[in-house]
């Protein structure tokens, strides 16, 4: 497998901390860092919107999606409040993510904290066929939970 090349412009806010990064070589996804000056408290059932210090030029055909991190959501309840959220390939602002506390005490987000995840996957757009008919197939129009449980 050949790696796909991003660039990446680390913002001054951004400096000091680690770019993202697989953690093991088999990793699917990039730890994302907190880049805030100062500690940021998340009240239960409240979120917030937190920078990364950085902005990235994915290639066209490729999106990103932030994902949370299992251990957060594991031991404080936290996720990520739109996941996963999407980076389109045009997009050059700074990467941020959206944290959600859906535990009863309040999280602390501080400096370099592992927030998130980003994940590189292709990406197909669609071009819509209008029709009359759609295919037939055993489930057809049935609904929610048809499948079984």
């Amino acid at each position: 497998m050949v790696p796909l090349k991003i660039m990446i412009n680390r913002l001054s806010h951004g400096k000091g901390l680690s770019a993202p990064k697989y953690l093991t070589k088999k990793s699917a996804g990039m730890d994302l860092s907190a880049a805030i000056v100062k500690k940021i408290i998340i009240k239960s059932g409240e979120y917030s919107l937190i920078p990364t210090g950085f902005s990235i030029a994915i290639p066209q055909g490729f999106e990103g999606q932030i994902r949370p991190r299992s251990g957060l959501a594991l031991k404080f309840g936290v996720s990520v409040l739109n996941s996963p959220g999407t980076i389109d390939a045009d997009y050059r602002g700074e990467i941020k993510v959206i944290l959600v506390n859906h535990n009863k005490k309040e999280f602390t987000v501080k400096r370099g904290m592992r927030i998130a995840q980003l994940v590189i996957t292709p990406s197909i757009q669609a071009i819509w066929e209008i029709t009359k008919k759609l295919p037939k197939t055993v489930r057809g129009k049935l609904g929610f939970g048809s499948t079984g449980n």
